[in-house]
């Protein structure tokens, strides 16, 4: 919005009667009324807009279905459910706000955000605080969180960006403790740049979907880390400039199939659309938290796993080889980021194919129930179940572990 600043001459006739003293006084006063008026515009200006420049409280977006809706919402004090559609509705009627049209999706969300939807979003937090109406008998369009069903996030990304060993402690977690130390050592020597691979879209699941162990696939491993959500198109951004491009945070399982190929055919070493690639393997959410009331990953950043009662991963950012934003860095000199698309950040060392930690591997089964944390965005919980028996194939399928791998002793 656009308001010229006028410039505004003041004469004072020669018989007017004025003193010089009393000329002075009156243009500071003239000054002192310009000043606060040039003040005022800016909360004005907001108003007019129907936005609004602070929230009143921190908030998270997510997916959710209601009355059998996917409804894009905020998520007020970890407990509340806000339909954006209807309290925008019920905000420009009482406000006389301008009409804004709320996005249909968290792709859209998240491209509009700093475009004006933003400011939105804090004055119908600030309405709602505002009115007391998150306390008692709350308007129809604030619900309970578990009066809803939570869905991932995003739950069909464009682009799913991993990194692979970008924790100090997850490197060589198999290797003897001797052949370990030196394979640290070296890659603090040498930390090159990232390795990253793509995840499929279609392996995203919300939190408390079940996830499937694809038939005779033995060998299935737990991955906790923090996704970063591009909010601005991104290419070939330096470290420094990576956050300017990010819109928040979330939590991500990168669910692991270490059982591998069977021999003969082509290989080129690890298959990892085969190991990360498959259905159900990337649970998301429970939320996204807006970048502005995350802090800075670098220094926040504390994750944990637990599978029944058992820590597994417990890690904060000092153990990570690369940055958030060096990874962000890193993703943009190979494609152009574009907002929505998730950007994983990498584990750290207790997965199950370690043993360092154990002393031995140990592998997902059915029955088993994942907790997965991320200190002030959320929690994932899902149940591990075994997938169903396919139908009769060709021998092109992928085989059951045991038909090529001996079991462990």
């Amino acid at each position: 919005m656009q308001n010229p600043v006028r410039a505004v001459v003041v004469s004072v006739p020669r018989n007017s009667g004025y003193s010089v003293h009393s000329t002075e006084d009156f243009m500071r006063r003239i000054s002192l009324a310009l000043v606060a008026s040039v003040l005022a515009f800016p909360l004005s200006a907001f108003a007019q807009a129907g936005t609004a420049a602070k929230s009143a409280e921190p908030f998270k977006v997510g997916t959710f279905r209601i009355n059998n809706v996917r409804t894009v919402g905020m998520v007020l004090r970890d407990s509340l459910v806000v339909d954006l559609v209807q309290a925008n509705a019920a905000l420009e009627k009482s406000r006389s706000f301008p009409a804004r049209r709320m996005p249909s999706d968290m792709v859209e969300l998240i491209g509009e955000y700093e475009n004006g939807l933003k400011g939105r979003l804090y004055a119908i937090v600030n309405e709602l605080v505002q009115s007391k109406s998150l306390e008692g008998k709350r308007p129809g369009y604030v619900r309970e969180l578990q009066e809803v069903q939570t869905l991932a996030p995003i739950p069909r990304p464009r682009q799913i960006m991993m990194t692979a060993v970008n924790f100090y402690s997850h490197i060589a977690e198999s290797a003897p403790a001797d052949q370990r130390a030196k394979a640290i050592a070296a890659r603090k020597a040498n930390r090159g740049v990232p390795y990253m691979f793509l995840k499929a879209p279609s392996s995203i699941i919300g939190t408390g979907e079940t996830i499937l162990m694809p038939h005779g696939r033995t060998q299935l491993d737990w991955e906790v880390e923090l996704a970063t959500i591009i909010g601005r198109p991104a290419r070939y951004v330096p470290a420094p400039q990576a956050e300017a491009h990010v819109f928040g945070y979330t939590v991500m399982l990168d669910i692991s199939d270490r059982g591998g190929r069977p021999p003969g055919g082509f290989s080129s070493g690890t298959d990892w659309f085969v190991m990360k690639g498959q259905d159900t393997f990337g649970p998301m959410g429970p939320f996204i938290v807006p970048k502005e009331f995350y802090g800075n990953p670098m220094t926040d950043l504390k994750q944990t796993l637990v599978v029944g009662t058992d820590q597994r991963q417990q890690s904060d950012s000092s153990d990570m080889i690369h940055s958030v934003w060096e990874v962000i860095e890193y993703a943009s000199s190979l494609v152009t980021l574009q907002p929505g698309d998730v950007i994983g950040a990498g584990t750290s060392g207790g997965v199950g194919m370690g043993t360092s930690v154990r002393g031995s591997q140990l592998w997902l089964v059915a029955g088993d129930e994942i907790t997965a944390t991320i200190d002030k965005i959320g929690t994932l919980r899902h149940k591990v179940e075994a997938g169903p028996v396919p139908p009769a194939g060709t021998g092109a399928y992928l085989p059951p572990v045991a038909t090529y791998r001996k079991p462990q002793q």
